[in-house]
């Protein structure tokens, strides 16, 4: 997995201004990581009344940060731009998958928050109730975010790929008031209902909720049940124009965002006002280098993730930044949609998934070329490891050979980025996060807890934060237990993030996912991001998934399902794709050694992938052992599972 000594790529030279700052922050958390981070806290948000403790750590693992401070994150994100002479900036360039299109000015979105604000507490929102927020990626949802935070009350957005029975889960454990979803949505070129789950959820429980608000984006025919539904559009018709905003404390929860919840009860990560907005401007300013004057920066994320929160909505709003939200997926209607965008509104800073990169490899480099991808000067990577050809197709076919790539390391438990290059200081590696940012604190430890040093040679372990920080979760929602025991309890006084990671020579950190993810082989432990990053980096592949099946010599056996790039195997006859297992297999014994050689290799057309483009190897490990398969219900495309089951018992067997 480690890239060759040689293959770095310096910063280029017009950063100079972010290396500048970025070595700033470096020397004043050195000196002082409190001082920094009261400082961040003052020069980047607004504070009503100033904060008088930068930490209070007396009740850990529960933190308070910035304690005393009043603020409201609504304020912050919008009425203070446009009290400073802002109004006419762009906010946000939000495009419809079938093409309709909105530009909202930071004006123009606070009068949408004010009244949508007005709308909710004439449906009786207080400050601390909450409301739950089922809907796609329409301008609404933000507006519904920001009105939420500016009432006081948490938000708990759910993904609106999500079933009838985990919505209904998630606003139940949230004892959610209001529900705000849509009649509809647009996906993959179709119209699809979103309102019919929410009316199965709240059949099934959830008598907590009172009213449910729909926006209207798909003109559909919709169940209606009076005196709970209301439109959104008639609710904030009626509402007052203006509305004022009151502070609330620093602590104050913000929101509630549930982890995927595959296995056992879902996860209610809560995270608080003050120290998670410090961390969301700063990060968002910072890793993108973000010029906010004149740049347009897209997030290719869902708001109903928490890369969507916090780099979709907190982190650009706070810094008034102009930004691109896209509603569709990347080939709706064509693969070249994304590209199409980025040319149409000179996208100039792109931060998305490496699934997403490893799909773009898949329908070839001959679709970005169409386009004029001139105006792009950084792109950034999230949501898992990018595998080190992946990184430099980015690179060469977006980026055109020139921008760097920030592959970004962060949890929804950690609120933003915590290890990441700064494009303007960092020598970059493909696919290694790096180094921590200034002002956090993280180690590569043993099984003992012992820190593991570089020491010029490479070394294995787990992640761990040995201090707290601004963005950090507060716990989760009505089980403080839980949250001591699953962050707290492995390696007492820090928090475990339950990934694997390796420092390399000069110490430098590369993720190798989930602990979880690792599997043992005869004895040897070998993560599925290396034994991944190996396949991708043969010419044919687009795309690879690992999972150990168990086998009675080794223990486990490596099963990998593939995604060949577009082209690959014709020319040459069919025997070129049939003879392309065996060949991957001898490559990964190549790449990274014997033991780590599949024990078989499947071709795929796709793979089980949720609609926020995360991979469902549990599915995959489900096929490789032949079980029935478990719920799909969270799939993009429930159909894919069948397919792959049909390929595998067609599978060369092993050798």
């Amino acid at each position: 997995m480690t890239a060759p000594a040689q293959e770095t790529f310096p910063p280029p030279p017009e950063l100079a201004r972010s290396a500048a700052e970025a070595g700033e922050h470096a020397e004043r958390a050195a000196a002082d990581r409190l001082g920094f981070w009261g400082d961040r806290a003052r020069e980047l948000l607004t504070w009503e009344t100033g904060f008088e403790e930068v930490l209070d750590w007396s009740a850990a693992p529960f933190a308070r940060w910035y304690t005393g401070g009043r603020l409201n994150a609504c304020v912050n994100a919008v009425d203070r731009h446009v009290a400073a002479g802002l109004g006419d900036r762009v906010a946000f360039h939000w495009v419809g998958e079938p093409g309709d299109t909105r530009t909202i000015t930071y004006s123009q979105l606070h009068e949408q928050v004010q009244r949508a604000a007005g709308a909710l507490e004439a449906l009786g929102v207080q400050p601390g109730d909450r409301v739950a927020i089922y809907l796609p990626m329409v301008s609404e949802a933000i507006v519904a975010m920001l009105a939420c935070a500016r009432v006081g009350a948490p938000h708990s957005v759910v993904f609106s790929g999500f079933s009838a029975e985990a919505l209904r889960t998630r606003i139940e454990d949230a004892g959610a008031r209001v529900v705000i979803t849509a009649d509809g949505a647009f996906r993959r070129g179709a119209a699809a209902p979103l309102k019919p789950a929410v009316d199965a959820a709240l059949a099934a429980g959830a008598p907590s909720v009172e009213h449910v608000l729909v926006v209207r984006r798909t003109e559909g025919e919709v169940a209606w049940t009076e005196g709970r539904d209301v439109w959104w559009h008639d609710a904030l018709e009626a509402a007052p124009a203006t509305h004022e905003a009151q502070a609330f404390d620093a602590e104050h929860p913000l929101f509630i965002l549930y982890t995927s919840g595959t296995t056992g009860k879902p996860k209610g990560i809560l995270h608080t006002t003050g120290g998670y907005l410090t961390q969301a401007a700063h990060t968002h300013r910072t890793v993108f280098d973000l010029h906010p004057e004149t740049d347009v920066y897209w997030c290719g994320a869902d708001v109903g993730w928490v890369t969507g929160h916090t780099y979709i909505v907190y982190g650009p709003l706070l810094n008034a930044a102009t930004s691109v939200v896209y509603e569709g997926t990347p080939n709706t209607p064509h693969e070249g949609r994304w590209w199409e965008i980025v040319q149409q509104y000179g996208v100039s800073i792109l931060y998305t998934a490496p699934t997403t990169v490893r799909t773009f490899m898949k329908w070839g480099e001959q679709v970005p070329a169409r386009y004029d991808l001139s105006s792009l000067r950084l792109l950034g990577s999230v949501g898992e490891p990018i595998n080190p050809e992946a990184w430099r197709w980015y690179r060469r076919n977006i980026g055109g050979d020139r921008t760097p790539v920030v592959d970004t390391w962060w949890q929804t438990e950690t609120g933003g980025i915590m290890i990441s290059p700064l494009p303007g200081v960092t020598t970059l590696k493909p696919g290694s996060a790096q180094t921590p940012l200034p002002g956090i604190s993280a180690e590569v430890v043993d099984d003992e807890g012992a820190v593991l040093a570089a020491d010029g040679a490479e070394t294995t372990g787990y992640l761990v934060l040995t201090e707290p920080w601004p963005g950090m979760l507060r716990g989760i929602w009505g089980d403080e237990q839980r949250y001591r025991d699953t962050y707290w309890s492995r390696f007492p006084g820090r928090y475990f993030a339950g990934d694997g990671a390796r420092r390399d020579a000069d110490g430098d950190i590369w993720l190798l996912g989930r602990v979880d993810d690792v599997m043992n082989v005869s004895g040897h432990r070998i993560s599925t991001t290396e034994v991944e990053s190996a396949l991708v980096s043969h010419p044919a592949v687009a795309e690879a998934a690992v999972v150990g099946a168990a086998d009675e010599t080794t223990g486990q056996g490596i099963v990998a399902f593939v995604i060949l790039r577009g082209g690959a195997g014709e020319g040459g006859g069919a025997g070129d794709v049939a003879d392309l297992p065996q060949a991957l297999r001898q490559h990964v014994a190549t790449q990274i050694s014997p033991i780590a050689k599949p024990r078989s290799v499947l071709v795929v057309d796709e793979l089980p992938k949720t609609r926020s483009g995360k991979i469902m190897r549990r599915l995959l490990r489900d096929v490789a052992e032949d079980r029935a398969v478990g719920d799909v219900t969270t799939l993009a495309d429930a159909t894919v599972m069948g397919r792959i089951s049909a390929g595998l018992r067609a599978a060369p067997g092993e050798d």
